[in-house]
């Protein structure tokens, strides 16, 4: 399927060259960003309730691949599978890249890109609905999913900031959903 035409899409040159990636390495990236955010926000997986075991797929359309996600409180993990092997999830939350990292900093509203077409969700809901909730509540930043120190968090989550604000531009990603979380705490 061409995503090259969706708003924020990698170009295809990027997706080609991420499928010749190895898994192995992007998932261990991926457990270790995730043991970042729980730990710096240890009510995550309680706020996600009876959800909590629910599987996630995590898609990257213009990606090759798919992150199956449990945050569950005892075990939480993260598989990265080839989009074509991809099964055994309780919902599936699809998207491009950056509009789903858009969605975990804040820069983004699940609704709103719902309602757009910009997101598609599919599966059980109410587990979406509560995975939305605790990304929301958990208020994450670039700095404290990689596991920076304190001081040095605000320069790099204001640099990474620009250049994702840029990069999204360039891409003709979806415009802001409301004023950014750092925005409505100042």
């Amino acid at each position: 399927m061409d995503h090259s035409n969706m708003r924020g899409a990698l170009p295809p040159v990027v997706s080609h060259a991420a499928g010749i990636l190895p898994l192995f390495p992007l998932e261990i990236a991926g457990r270790h960003l995730l043991a970042n955010a729980l730990a710096a926000r240890p009510s995550f997986a309680s706020r996600l309730g009876e959800h909590a075991g629910r599987t996630f797929a995590i898609d990257p359309v213009d990606c090759p691949f798919v992150f199956l996600m449990t945050p569950g409180q005892e075990q939480p993990s993260v598989r990265l599978v080839r989009r074509k092997l991809a099964s055994g999830y309780d919902a599936r939350i699809a998207a491009p890249l950056l509009v789903l990292i858009g969605m975990i900093d804040g820069t983004y509203d699940g609704d709103a890109l719902f309602f757009s077409r910009d997101l598609v969700i599919e599966g059980d809901t109410g587990a979406v609905l509560a995975l939305r909730n605790a990304i929301e509540n958990a208020e994450l930043d670039p700095s404290t999913v990689l596991g920076l120190p304190r001081n040095l968090r605000g320069p790099f989550n204001r640099a990474t900031r620009m250049a994702l604000d840029k990069l999204r531009h360039a891409l003709h990603a979806p415009e802001e959903s409301g004023p950014r979380r750092e925005d409505r705490l100042s």
